[in-house]
């Protein structure tokens, strides 16, 4: 069946804006709706929201918020996107990092002002890449939370969300999308008509073919994203002759719990910690990112690592509700030094002990890394130690439709498409083309910066 149709002789039911996907960048885009009295609803596969969003860390990097000025933080938009740039080493589109960086901070303090999300400013340790602690948080600390607070406060907005509710493809005329089809679990389908609509359904990380053509490095990564990302939104758009961009873009992860399929905190690593391969021998830079660490990990035999840390590091896993999980399935292993550790793990205990003790040693100033960290900016590794068994995995795309700083969608022969806008893993990145090009926090800073921005297009689209 086409993805795109004609215009039924009638719809079932007609609204001002349809928004598809009820993850953090659909929320987000409905709020904003509201906001200007644009009548929504939004449409949702799933039986309850959930999607990328309740997988993630629920951590949204933001500058100049309010909660950073509470915690006495000094930081801007425009180091933010610095940030941004550095880090997808000037290969990500400059425009959208700006555009980020500047409206995610409004963003969260909209939300906190207008709907009551409470943000936590993340102080403990400074995630790789940003130059500020930056990450905000629900009291959760977990997507599935974030996800809540956002639902409750669209529900208290009267936006209704309608859930079970799968859009299969969507009705327009030339470059005008007039609808959705909609096809319930009961295999009835509607046909609903609106003047404007939202792509807010993520990107393509759960359809093998599409990563296998476009991220080929994480063909057989197993994916720990939601199934339903199966790149819908990308196909509608290049169907309606959208651009397209970065689309070999991923956010990728070195630490998920094997065979738990848990993840396991960064912090571990940015704080100290080290993966080691079933030799027992480290092989990368444990500071640069996770994201790129996933293709490292993936590497090593068997695609598995070792993450190892120590009891100060334990401490500050457990304040994540992941980590917790992790440990109260068995994954933490712990030993009283290396060669117990290593007896735990099934490791080679004089290859285990020999890189352990470099790594104390360099943090003590002797030496130096021979894969280029820097262990001096922090404690020294110390017994007993601790370790997790762990993959690589992918999370999701970074690359889809091109959007203009409206968040509508522009079109391959340098147009725009009149009344369809994107958002999250739908639009288009600012990690830029490559797994390392991914900052911490990006996917989220995208959903909601660019659901806000879609929202308020998709407002005065109608007017």
């Amino acid at each position: 069946m086409s993805r795109i149709l004609p215009p039924p002789d009638r719809f079932d039911l007609d609204v001002g804006v349809l928004v598809v996907g009820a993850g953090a960048a659909g929320m987000v885009a409905a709020l904003r709706l509201a906001e200007a009295g644009a009548e929504t609803l939004v449409l949702e596969r799933d039986p309850r929201p959930a999607g990328s969003t309740a997988m993630s860390s629920g951590f949204i990097p933001a500058a100049g918020t309010a909660a950073q000025a509470r915690a006495g933080v000094a930081d801007s938009a425009v180091a933010f996107a610095a940030d941004i740039r550095r880090k997808n080493g000037g290969h990500g589109d400059a425009r959208l990092a700006d555009l980020a960086a500047r409206t995610i901070g409004p963003t969260l303090d909209w939300l906190a002002a207008r709907h009551g999300l409470e943000w936590e400013l993340l102080t403990d340790f400074l995630y790789p890449g940003h130059s500020a602690h930056r990450m905000h948080a629900v009291p959760e600390r977990n997507g599935a939370g974030l996800l809540a607070r956002l639902g409750a406060a669209v529900a208290a907005e009267g936006v209704p969300v309608a859930t079970g509710a799968h859009v299969t493809a969507l009705y327009a005329r030339g470059r005008q999308v007039l609808g959705a089809r909609v096809t319930r679990p009961d295999g009835r389908i509607e046909a609903i008509g609106c003047g404007a609509l939202v792509l807010a359904c993520s990107g393509y990380g759960g359809d093998r073919d599409l990563v296998a053509r476009h991220i080929p490095a994480m063909a057989t990564a197993p994916y720990f994203g939601h199934p339903g990302n199966r790149g819908d939104a990308l196909l509608w758009g290049q169907a309606l002759g959208a651009a397209v961009a970065d689309l070999s873009g991923c956010q990728g992860h070195g630490s998920v719990a094997h065979p738990h399929g848990v993840l396991i905190t960064w912090a571990l690593m940015s704080e100290g910690g080290i993966q080691v391969n079933a030799e027992g021998r480290r092989f990368a830079d444990e500071s640069r990112g996770y994201s790129e660490q996933a293709l490292d990990v993936l590497a090593q035999p068997g695609g598995i690592a070792w993450c190892v840390f120590d009891e100060r590091l334990l401490e500050l896993a457990r304040a994540f509700p992941d980590f917790r999980t992790a440990e109260s399935a068995g994954a933490v292993l712990k030993g009283a030094n290396a060669v117990s550790l290593a007896r735990a793990a099934g490791l080679p205990a004089g290859a285990l002990a020999e890189t352990l003790g470099a790594c104390m040693a360099h943090a003590q100033g002797r030496g130096r890394d021979r894969l280029g960290r820097d262990f001096t900016i922090g404690p020294a590794l110390a017994p007993p130690f601790y370790a997790v068994r762990v993959t690589g995995a992918l999370f999701h795309s970074q690359g889809g439709l091109r959007i203009d700083d409206r968040g509508r969608v522009l079109a391959a022969d340098g147009g725009r498409l009149p009344n369809l806008f994107a958002a999250g893993g739908a639009a288009q990145g600012v990690s830029g083309p490559d797994p390392a090009g991914y900052l911490s926090g990006n996917g989220l800073l995208s959903a909601m910066a660019f659901g806000a921005l879609a929202g308020q297009g998709a407002a005065a689209a109608l007017r």
